[in-house]
This record gives structure tokens, C-alpha cells and sequence, in this order.
């Protein structure tokens, strides 16, 4: 019998990344769903085997075997479709960490309906925009106060919103609080909270696979994420049911997990990321999903949790990274990771030396947005250069282009195009939901424009430089947030930082530093010099910041990006 993977891919294993890109290939059958063909194949052929490890801060744990999580999925499917959730219907999920997440997303999928996973940190104003651009008819969440609040006051302005449930804390019997089965009225409809974990103990353990126009199509929604929002208003991203195909280059290639092996991506669930690491492309690869399940981060706690639950390959954003490399990790037990993957944003070679020299554990950089799956990445049988987002990944056309769409030679800053005219790489978004202008503004003449700049080496590798709207143009110069961002980083006394550029009469634009001082470090004009000089010596002088401010936060998005859009808004 062929392994899972095989029946999807003509080739699995490569001698190097130019026979991997030349001969990667993909097998897309019609009507593919994930949960029926991937989980309950998986449940089928290995009941017993973990899907889904999960244990929290304060010292919960929890195992999920394929077939128990076939059963979970089964009945979650059978609460919301008897809740009156169908093929179609748009349902938001705040599940922050929690195990039901992974179920219940699953029985969307069944159901054909799209699921739209979010973050905790929504206001009530975000999930009124939320119901409202995508026709919301049902919300599952967590039992947290602010959360429920919010979804409260959400309801009384968003009409379509028909149904709602909380899922209780592992810690806490939220079925006992009589404030939680509250009725709501509004235009004459009534609505009550739901006991999630409640139904689906009590429903059936069997949902027969729909068929005929209630069954999926390859090209049906599945998926709608917002994105976070750091130019303007979230985008509603939209993804059709071979989405999770893409991701078997990001698992199995990327981050290398290994069948029988556990995988941790630091990610919530609200975001792509999570699709990324916690669900898809891992369960293809027949690798067990961990999830750590916790509201703060501490280095040594997780630094703990992947030691003792011998976390086999890990995948995490540079911030975490460099929490890890000031602690001292000669005290954990890293003997069962085989494998370190970093993205979100570009890494600094300094954190990549250390952690190398700590571990002996190489970090392997990749590249993707919202909208698409890996597109460049560190493959196995490169050398990964510190700060570099990699190659350009199989079924990606990827190109730079100037401004005027002509293609940038070896060194030259671009932006990061996509061309489709052949065909849409597997994984790609299909669109922004409701928003065709929007859509035909960054995806036209068979090219999408990602709105990153980058450069390439003289070997092929690519080095990010910004977003577009970032870039820095001074004195003739073109100058990349990063690089200075990355530079001032390395100096002690920074802890967070973001580069602008701020309108300047002799230079057109002037770089412009707004930092976050480490503690015990004080604002003077003495530490602006000292860092000014900093920069000048780590890298061209022309890039250093002409302008620093200091100041206490910066302007982040609710998924902690920074919103550098603001700071020049505010400039101006």
C-alpha cells in the first residue's frame, strides 16, 4: 500500500534542490477534503497511532490519536450542523490554543462550511467588522470574560450572526455559571451560548460524508483569514480546499518533520502561521502535532516543555529565538530535535550563530504570506546563510522587478513577484473575499505582486529588504528597514526598534530610528550617538538613522507586528 504522501506526490525523496524543484510534482484528486481523505485515511490506517499532543502552562496534558480525533471531529461536525451550520457557512473560531480547535476546525471541513480562525485580541469593534465582511453565522470561542463580552456586543450589530458556543476552560467548570447560558434578543431573533464540550459529549460519534451539491468542490472556500492589518483594514484572504496540499512542501521540505516525529510551531491558531505548522501539512507527512497552550511567553518554560515532550522539530519567529539564546541552554535535554525552522521575519545572523553554537542546530529561514504557502525556503541540501529567506520553492514562478515590471539583475533590490501564467501554484490564494478590485490591484497580467522587496545573490539566494511602502529612499539611495533595524538590534541598550524614513528637505527622506530602550538603559543625546556610530560600523554609513526617538511601545498590529505605517502617518 502507498504511503499517504505517495498518493499525492509522484516522487517524495530528492538528491538536491535543483532535482527537487525540477521534479517536484503534485497529484490533486477532485473533490479532495482534507478531513475525509487525509484524517479519516489516517484514523483508518493508524487508529492508534498520536495526531495531536497537548499540554498547557499550568500543568495539564492530553494525547489524541488519529482515531480519537476522527470520533471528536465526528461529533463536533454533528453540534454544528444540527446548531443549523451548513455548506457555505462562514464560522469564526477564537480558540486561542485550545485542543477543540483542531476538531472542530476539522468538522467545518466536513460540513464544507468556511471556517475563519481569529485571535483572542479582537474588540468588539473587530468582530463586528469581521461578521459584516463575510456574512458571520456562527462563532465558537473560548470561555474567556473579555472574549465573550465582545462577541456579545458584536451580535447586537451583526445579523447574520445566528449561533454561538464557548469552549470550557480545562481549569473550570463553565457550564455551572448560569451567566453563560444567557439569551440575547436582537431584531427579533434570540440567541444563547452553547456548552460546546457539553454537545459534543452527548452527540453522535458518525457523520456520513456529504454528497451531491452538499459534498465540497476543490475550488468551494474553505478557509478566510484576515490579515493583521499593517497598511489599512484586514484583507479577507481566501482559500479553496487544495490549500492543505500546498503545505506539504513547508512540512515535509521546510521544517522537515518525519512520520512518527512531534512538531511545535510557536503560533496561535488565529493566524496563517498556525496553518502552517499546526495542522496540515504535518498530518500529511503523518508527524504528530504538539501544542504548547499557554497567555504568556517564558523562554524557560517552553525551553522546558520541548525538552521533556521530545519536541523532534521546532519552528518559530526570530523574537523567540532570541529569547532562547540568553538563557542557558546547555540545561535542557535538546537530544530528540532534529530540526530548527524560523520565519516571520528576517533573522539576524547573530542570533543564528549563537543558537548554532548552543545547539548545533542550524536555523533554516523561509519566506510566505497570508496569501500563499513557503515560497522561498531553506531546503535540506543548502547551506542556509544566516539572514537569507532561501530559494524559491517548487510550483513558485517567482521573479524581482523594478518598478517598471522589467526583471532585476544579481544584486538589485525588487519586488517579490509571483507570475502565474502557466498555472497558480498549489497552496495559492484564490483572491480577497468580496474585494475583485482590491484583487485585480496586486494580481493582474498573470503576476502577483507581493508588495516585498528583496535582492539576490550571485547564488540565487534571496535576501529580504522591506515592504515596499517601508523602503527608504535617501539621497539616492534605496535603504531597507532591516538592515538598520537588524544593525541598531545587536547594540544592547535596544530592545525593540522600527525604521522609517521622514520627509527631509536636502535628502528627500531621512532615516528615522524609533526605539524601545532594554532596562536600565535612559533616552540621551549621548546613547543617540553612541548608536548612530553603532549603526555607521555595522553597516554603510549612509543607512545610519539621522533621526532617533524613544519611546515606550511601539505601534503594533493584535497579531504584534509592528505598524510602521503609523509612525510615518504620525510624522507626517
Amino acid at each position: 500500500m502507498k504511503s499517504l504522501l505517495e498518493q499525492y506526490l509522484a516522487k517524495t525523496e530528492f538528491t538536491s534542490y535543483e532535482d527537487f524543484v525540477a521534479h517536484y510534482s503534485l497529484t490533486i484528486p477532485d473533490n479532495f477534503n482534507f478531513a475525509y481523505d487525509v484524517m479519516d485515511e489516517l484514523a483508518r490506517r493508524s487508529p492508534d497511532a498520536p495526531a495531536l499532543v497537548w499540554c498547557d502552562e499550568r500543568g495539564a496534558e492530553a494525547t489524541f490519536t488519529y482515531g480519537q480525533l476522527k470520533e471528536l471531529t465526528d461529533r463536533s461536525a454533528n453540534v454544528l450542523h444540527h446548531a443549523g451550520i451548513r455548506k457555505g457557512d462562514p464560522v469564526m473560531l477564537i480558540l486561542k490554543r485550545r485542543y477543540e480547535f483542531w476538531p472542530t476546525l476539522l468538522a467545518l471541513h466536513k460540513l464544507g462550511a468556511i471556517a475563519i480562525p481569529a485571535t483572542h485580541l479582537l474588540t468588539t469593534k473587530d468582530i463586528v467588522y469581521r461578521c459584516k465582511a463575510a456574512d458571520i453565522a456562527g462563532i465558537v470561542c473560548v470561555d474567556d470574560d473579555a472574549v465573550m463580552t465582545h462577541v456579545d456586543e458584536a451580535a447586537a450589530f451583526s445579523p447574520t450572526l445566528l449561533y454561538r458556543a464557548y469552549v470550557r476552560s480545562v481549569h473550570g467548570d463553565a457550564a455551572s455559571d448560569p451567566a453563560l447560558n444567557r439569551p440575547v434578543d436582537f431584531q427579533g431573533r434570540r440567541l444563547e451560548w452553547q456548552d460546546f464540550n457539553l454537545a459534543v459529549a452527548n452527540a453522535s460519534t458518525h457523520f456520513a460524508r456529504p454528497t451531491g451539491s452538499e459534498g465540497t468542490n476543490n475550488t468551494d472556500i474553505m478557509l478566510l483569514y484576515f490579515t493583521s492589518g499593517t497598511t489599512g483594514m484586514p484583507k479577507m484572504v481566501r482559500h479553496d480546499f487544495t490549500y492543505p496540499l500546498g503545505h506539504i512542501v513547508t512540512a515535509k521540505y521546510w521544517q522537515c518533520v518525519k512520520k512518527g516525529g512531534l512538531h511545535l510551531t510557536v503560533a496561535d491558531t488565529g493566524w496563517a502561521k498556525a496553518a502552517w505548522g499546526k495542522i496540515y501539512g504535518q498530518w500529511l507527512c503523518e508527524c504528530a502535532v504538539f501544542v504548547y497552550d499557554y497567555d504568556r511567553f517564558v523562554p524557560q518554560a517552553m525551553l522546558e516543555v520541548v525538552s521533556r515532550h521530545r519536541v523532534t522539530s521546532f519552528c518559530a519567529p526570530p523574537t523567540v529565538y532570541r529569547f532562547f539564546i540568553k538563557e542557558d541552554l546547555s540545561k535542557y535535554d535538546f537530544s530528540a530535535l532534529e530540526h530548527c525552522s524560523v520565519a516571520g521575519e528576517p533573522l539576524n545572523p547573530e542570533v543564528y550563530e549563537q543558537f548554532l553554537a548552543a545547539t548545533g542546530l542550524k536555523l533554516m529561514e523561509g519566506y510566505g504570506q497570508t496569501e500563499l504557502t513557503v515560497v522561498a525556503g531553506t531546503f535540506p541540501w543548502m547551506q542556509p546563510k544566516p539572514g537569507s529567506m532561501g530559494k524559491a520553492a517548487p510550483g513558485y514562478d517567482l521573479d524581482l522587478v523594478r518598478e517598471d515590471g522589467s526583471s532585476c539583475e544579481a544584486g538589485e533590490e525588487g519586488q517579490i513577484v509571483v507570475r502565474t501564467g502557466r498555472r497558480r501554484p498549489v497552496g495559492m490564494f484564490a483572491g480577497y473575499y468580496r474585494d475583485a478590485e482590491l484583487t485585480a490591484k496586486v494580481w493582474h497580467d498573470d503576476i502577483y505582486y507581493t508588495g516585498d522587496m528583496a535582492y539576490k545573490d550571485e547564488d540565487g539566494y534571496l535576501w529580504f529588504v522591506g515592504r515596499t511602502d517601508d523602503v527608504i529612499k535617501s539621497s539616492g539611495y534605496r535603504i531597507g528597514p532591516f538592515e538598520v533595524e537588524s544593525a541598531l538590534l545587536e547594540h544592547p541598550a535596544v530592545l525593540e526598534c522600527a525604521v522609517t524614513g521622514v520627509p527631509d528637505p536636502d535628502r528627500g527622506m531621512a532615516v528615522k530610528a524609533t526605539i524601545v530602550l532594554a532596562k536600565g538603559w535612559t533616552a540621551s543625546e549621548e546613547l543617540k550617538r553612541e548608536l548612530q556610530e553603532h549603526v555607521k560600523k555595522t553597516t554603510a554609513p549612509y543607512k545610519y538613522p539621522r533621526v532617533i526617538e524613544f519611546v515606550t511601545e511601539l505601534p503594533k498590529t493584535i497579531s504584534g507586528k509592528i505598524r510602521r505605517v503609523q509612525i510615518r502617518e504620525q510624522d507626517r
